[in-house]
């Protein structure tokens, strides 16, 4: 899937670079089989080639597997996250319900779990590993002290807020790649602030909506690689990743009162 805009500054070199759209699978799980593995299928055929899930998510990893194991290897990242004591038993078990291997591996509150990570990665098991987090000053110890791919922050960098900035700051200087999540929030979506109806004024003008832009946003900082989408159905992925196909105007990001709004 193409980008929806270019980025502000040249991307650093990262270790490892994942797609730049990917869809989150944390909704997979609110329906039937056939709906989430469809939902899936709808994500694939819109050009999206990184998928996130975890064995916190109820049947998504095993709804996901389904989904993706008619599909060529080669073409798709998988990433999950590490649950309970044994970070090696965690990632063999996710493996098995997916029925593919694993590329990218999430740990979360667990500094235990980062040399067992390291590990499988120098023995090939996985790809890459990374920390996830909805609080940006933790995974901004750990771009610190960790020699970490990339991390996952859930939260705190989007149109509305962007308190998470030093922690990308951070990732382009050690070379860290990272992954958004939590873009469309209710206040974007449903325009529930000032400053939000504000900014949609200005989009408009452009021709771009609200979720349009907040999709196309995080991407602008040369640390976000990727950005992920989370939907529980065919129409849902299709209508955001319609969104991001659609070009969003340099000039968009130029405008005096959307720079002020965003301060």
């Amino acid at each position: 899937m193409a980008a929806p805009s270019q980025v502000l500054a040249p991307h650093s070199t990262s270790r490892f670079r994942p797609p730049r759209f990917g869809l989150g699978g944390s909704h997979l799980d609110e329906s039937e089989d056939e709906t989430a593995v469809a939902t899936i299928d709808a994500a694939y055929q819109a050009g999206i080639r990184f998928f996130d899930t975890s064995p916190a998510y109820g049947e998504s990893e095993r709804r996901l597997g389904t989904a993706l194991q008619r599909r060529p290897r080669g073409e798709f990242l998988v990433s999950t996250k590490v649950v309970g004591a044994n970070p090696e038993e965690s990632v063999r078990a996710s493996s098995e319900r997916l029925g593919l291997a694993v590329d990218l591996v999430f740990a979360q509150d667990d500094d235990a779990a980062y040399p067992v990570l390291d590990r499988l990665r120098r023995d090939g098991v996985i790809k890459a590993f990374g920390a996830v987090s909805d609080d940006w000053r933790e995974l901004d110890r750990l771009v610190r002290d960790v020699e970490l791919d990339c991390v996952l922050l859930t939260g705190q960098y989007e149109l509305l807020d962007q308190s998470a900035r030093p922690l990308l700051d951070r990732c382009v200087a050690r070379g860290v790649s990272a992954v958004v999540s939590g873009v469309l929030t209710p206040q974007v979506l449903h325009m529930e602030t000032v400053q939000a109806r504000r900014l949609s004024a200005v989009c408009e003008r452009y021709g771009v909506s609200l979720p349009q832009a907040a999709l196309a946003f995080p991407s602008r900082h040369s640390a976000v690689t990727s950005v992920l989408i989370a939907a529980s159905s065919p129409a849902e992925i299709r209508a955001d990743a319609a969104l991001v196909r659609r070009p969003v105007p340099e000039r968009l990001w130029k405008d005096p009162e959307l720079l002020r709004l965003l301060s």
